[in-house]
């Protein structure tokens, strides 16, 4: 039997970003590995704080002048980004990496059309002349699900309601056919209708283009339809990662049992919702040990002095805590 090999959009090891304030070195993230395969999605998700845009940002090159980004490996596809200078890193955003940012309408130039914006990628990375940008860019608004294609290029973005302005972002970062697609938060105030619509074509594109999805969230229940794989970010940390449905079903880390204690339930109606007490660290006091334990109804006398490392788990589940081993299937709790 031949075996099925594994083509990675992207490849982190050992990321850690810091930043200097008031003449002091404030981790925001710390020793993160991450995988992203071709043709898959991958959710990353926390609290916010947790460092998962600083994380997206270091990926592609936007951390910022005041940030400090290192890493053991930083790969797209066979390229290694972290020997990449500023012009490289800016020829490689579009054609073969994107991000997606939160904020729709402050993302788009409300002076121009959104044909304009659309066409724009073509004429500068492809040499495209108007005619044929503004036809690709119809073409582009169809693919992303965006009624009257042809006629809507001619649209200013305070024509579009928040769901189609989210889609017209997703059109721009998948403009050049990526392998690689970031987007952070990309349902954010949304009503749940549309933002399924949005997670629902995240997950067609990445198959019909072959494309490497990490998808930035918060929120548990945004991902569990669509996720193929699943990281759990805590104080700038990925404290449990592997197969998504394996994750949901049996967290191995107290923090993901939490979070998943936290989306509310059926069956629970009339009850008092379960919530985390206290709250995330600040980066500039992250406590020793585990970064958890003071908030974890699991801690033993070690979470407090020593920090787990992450170790491999239940068939390639990656764990870092003491206690990974004892914690029951949250399907029958």
């Amino acid at each position: 039997m031949v075996e099925t090999l594994v083509r990675p959009a992207l490849r982190v090891r050992e990321l850690s970003v810091t930043f200097t304030l008031e003449g002091r070195t404030v981790p925001a993230v710390r020793h993160v590995d991450l995988d992203v395969p071709r043709g898959e999605l991958v959710a990353l998700l926390g609290e916010s704080g947790s460092g998962k845009s600083v994380t997206a940002r270091a990926i592609v090159g936007l951390a910022g002048p005041d940030a400090q980004v290192s890493a053991s490996e930083l790969a797209l596809g066979d390229t290694d980004l972290r020997v990449a200078g500023a012009r490289e890193l800016e020829a490689l955003r579009g054609p073969r990496m994107s991000l997606v940012l939160q904020d729709a309408l402050s993302a788009l130039n409300p002076v121009l059309t959104i044909g304009d914006q659309l066409g724009e990628l073509y004429r500068v990375h492809s040499g495209a002349s108007r005619r044929v940008a503004r036809e690709r860019a119809a073409e582009l608004l169809g693919l992303v699900g965006i009624p009257d294609p042809r006629a809507r290029v001619k649209d200013y973005p305070h024509q579009f309601s928040g769901g189609m302005r989210q889609r017209i972002l997703i059109a721009m970062a998948i403009a050049l056919e990526p392998e690689l697609l970031i987007a952070d938060e990309p349902t954010t105030a949304l009503d749940v209708t549309v933002q399924a619509q949005i997670l629902d074509l995240l997950a067609a594109l990445r198959e019909q283009l072959d494309m490497g999805v990490l998808l930035i969230t918060h929120d548990l229940a945004v991902v569990s339809e669509v996720a193929d794989r699943l990281a759990v970010m805590y104080a700038g940390r990925i404290v449990e990662a592997g197969d998504a449905d394996s994750v949901l079903a049996h967290p191995a880390h107290p923090y993901t049992e939490a979070l998943l204690r936290s989306v509310p339930r059926l069956e629970h109606r009339g009850g008092d919702l379960f919530t985390i007490p206290g709250a995330p660290p600040d980066p500039r006091r992250v406590p020793p040990g585990c970064s958890f334990h003071p908030r974890c109804h699991r801690a033993v006398p070690a979470c407090a002095a020593v920090r787990p490392e992450p170790a491999e788990h239940h068939g390639g589940r990656i764990v870092a805590c003491h206690e990974a081993e004892v914690l029951p299937d949250v399907r029958n709790g």
